[in-house]
């Protein structure tokens, strides 16, 4: 309901009604109580854009990221481009869903990152992940090496070489 002068009067009792048909102070009361309604009018017609990912607010995208359990990014948001950060918000539920797999792992750092990294679960390891990142991206390996320890399940190991 949009909060007009007209909508307002029709709350009011009828003799205010009837006051308001002429200039006076109740009539700049109305205006003015029209005026305060408007920015929050403004906010709740686009409410959706403060929840879409590619839409909201720079200023929410961290507070959305914790939503999907990837607030812990924003520790190294410096090193992650805003977008990036957009992509991850975007595909949060299902990353969230797969949290704890390799899968899982190399498409987090892949959203991150935009590195592609080969994930490795060797045989004679058990409960322990190797991670290949390319020699291209030698510099993003503290930052995989972080984004590792937060997403692996918590009783394994992992290792983060680069130059494959």
């Amino acid at each position: 309901m949009t909060v007009r002068r007209p909508v307002i009067e029709r709350m009011l009792p009828a003799a205010f009604q009837r006051a308001a048909a002429r200039p006076g102070l109740l009539v700049a009361l109305l205006e003015a109580m029209e005026a305060m309604h408007a920015p929050d009018e403004e906010t709740l017609e686009a409410v959706e854009d403060l929840f879409a990912p590619y839409r909201a607010p720079d200023r929410m995208v961290g507070f959305l990221l914790g939503w999907v359990a990837f607030d812990h990014v924003l520790a190294d948001a410096s090193s992650v481009a805003s977008g990036r950060l957009r992509d991850l918000l975007a595909n949060g539920a299902e990353l969230s869903r797969r949290r704890g797999t390799a899968e899982g792992l190399r498409r987090v750092i892949a959203t991150v990152t935009g590195v592609p990294v080969r994930v490795e679960e060797p045989p004679s390891r058990e409960f322990h992940v190797l991670v290949r990142v390319p020699a291209s991206a030698v510099a993003l390996v503290p930052l995989i090496a972080r984004l590792v320890e937060a997403e692996k399940p918590a009783a394994t190991t992992y290792e983060v070489v680069s130059g494959h």
